[in-house]
């Protein structure tokens, strides 16, 4: 494992530019570390001559601004990068040109097809899909990418960003019929430019700006109680009906919205029908929102570059793995929890009969478990619940994320309930959280000494009680202690039967010989 370094990632976008601080150890874990971001509309007022000169002047204060920025924290590496606004304007050499001489930052220039390949490489690193689309709606233009085996295919930019769209044809607000009209029918056209990006029954990832908006407004009508986009469904019928609602509004209600950023509030509507049109000619009831998106994709490519294909095969392993090695998580601790867990799952399957989904949310929880000591042994099982719930866990779907939150929090004591994650769960899910919280629970306090004094277990049973018999070469006192004070209880709430402990290994008393 090679030393932590700072990347940070430029995004100049043709409506906001945005920086992000990624500290890492290639190959090994990353977390975002801070973010800037600041409306610029490089797209503004663009022209047959290129970008204007107000445009470029606040590109130009931004970007000193990153580039100092980066200089006072130390980054080791910038990665910046132009879209469709630079690329498109005639004097976009120029502009690229000026920022290297005057601020000494290189900026690379984004062909359509790269754009939209950096998009889906963020993406496939969040999301598992397999076979489908990844949409990003930027303000200058939406990528529309083709995905087969978990690798990008093929993808293309078209002139569908929110920003441009809207400046070419609404002049009203809120827009007349007329000029939605105009926009539905330019949206159609460019999208038939792409045969190959229609199928029946599809499915649609989609990533920028726009849609984490409309995400986060659904989110907030909602009161979703996680914190983070992560797996976050938008379905079609939602969609319809916020088109419908901001179609009669003017910008100034618009703002007031909750979950909208006010500086998208004049261009939200045009970004959301590129969405509803993608949707359709897919056939698609929803899409799923990447929080991932270029920038990460960008960051990722270098991540990842030992594989052969920057596109990590289990998401959901690695996302683990990876909140488990930014915090810090006691290794040997951890997996020995895990193993006894495990072990304690398989052989109680014919009680349960729960099968490789639940072993996997047990698993994942056994790794995360103590987490929040980070911030404060006491309460550590709700800081560790907090850190997932606002962190979120890519690739694990909300009720899944939920759940593995849940079983952390109550990895040590009292009877678990559904607290507020009531609405993303099932009717059974309260049956399913005290079985799998119980297991969670014996394995921590089996290895209460953090010295796998506990080899294995094994289980039996009849109509009324559970045998618990603990492996071990020496009596293990402390986890015998420590389950039956902390376990038991729970235990027999979820499997209905008396729990007998014993050990294979007796107790030994040392007596010294007063002389």
């Amino acid at each position: 494992m090679t030393d932590t370094q700072r990347i940070a990632i430029i995004d100049m976008g043709s409506n906001t530019a945005r920086l992000v601080v990624i500290s890492t150890v290639y190959g090994y874990s990353f977390r975002l570390v801070d973010e800037i971001r600041e409306v610029v509309r490089l797209r503004q007022g663009i022209s047959p001559a290129g970008l204007s000169d107000a445009a470029i002047a606040r590109a130009m204060f931004t970007l000193r601004l990153f580039k100092r920025f980066c200089d006072a924290t130390k980054v080791d590496k910038i990665i910046a990068t132009a879209t469709s606004a630079v690329r498109e304007a005639p004097n976009g050499a120029a502009f690229i040109q000026e920022v290297a001489e005057s601020i000494g930052l290189s900026l690379r220039i984004l062909s359509g097809e790269e754009e939209a390949y950096y998009g889906t490489l963020g993406a496939l690193n969040e999301v598992p899909l397999v076979n489908g689309f990844v949409l990003d709606i930027g303000g200058g233009s939406a990528q529309i990418s083709a995905v087969e085996n978990r690798r990008f295919e093929k993808g293309a930019a078209l002139p569908l960003g929110a920003l441009a769209l809207t400046e070419k044809f609404i002049k009203h607000d809120p827009p007349t019929a007329d000029e939605l009209a105009a926009v539905r029918a330019e949206i159609e056209r460019q999208l038939d430019t792409l045969p190959w990006a229609s199928a029946e029954n599809g499915t649609l990832v989609a990533l920028g700006g726009t849609v984490r908006n409309l995400a986060k407004m659904d989110a907030a009508a909602r009161r979703y109680p996680l914190n983070t986009l992560h797996g976050y469904t938008l379905s079609r019928d939602t969609l319809d009906e916020r088109i419908a609602q901001l179609q009669k509004m003017p910008v100034s209600k618009r703002r007031k919205i909750v979950g909208l950023k006010p500086d998208r509030a004049d261009i939200i509507l045009a970004g959301a029908m590129v969405a509803q049109s993608v949707l359709a000619r897919l056939n698609a009831d929803s899409l799923t929102v990447s929080v991932n998106g270029l920038r990460e994709g960008l960051f990722l490519e270098g991540f990842w570059d030992h594989l052969t294909y920057p596109v990590i095969a289990d998401i959901r392993r690695f996302s683990v793995l990876n909140m488990a090695r930014v915090y810090n998580y006691q290794k040997n601790h951890v997996n020995h929890v895990r193993y006894l867990a495990g072990r304690a799952f398989e052989q109680l399957a014919p009680l349960h009969g729960y099968g490789d989904a639940e072993r996997e949310l047990l698993d994942a929880a056994a790794m995360l478990h103590d987490l929040g000591t980070i911030i404060s042994y006491e309460n550590h099982h709700r800081h560790s619940q907090t850190l997932i719930i606002n962190a979120g866990l890519p690739g694990f779907n909300p009720r899944e994320i939920a759940l593995i939150s849940l079983l952390v929090r109550y990895h040590r004591k009292r009877k678990p309930t559904l607290l507020e994650f009531e609405s993303l769960l099932r009717a059974d899910d309260l049956e399913r959280l005290v079985r799998l919280a119980s297991i969670l629970r014996l394995a921590e306090f089996l290895e209460r000494g953090r010295n796998a004094t506990v080899d294995d277990i094994t289980i039996r049973w009849d109509d009324s009680t559970l045998y618990l018999t603990l492996i071990a070469d020496e009596y293990p006192a402390v986890e015998i202690w420590g389950t039956e004070r902390n376990a038991v209880d729970l235990i027999e709430i979820a499997f209905r039967r008396k729990v007998v402990l014993d050990s294979t290994a007796a107790p030994t008393d040392i007596v010294v010989k007063q002389t």
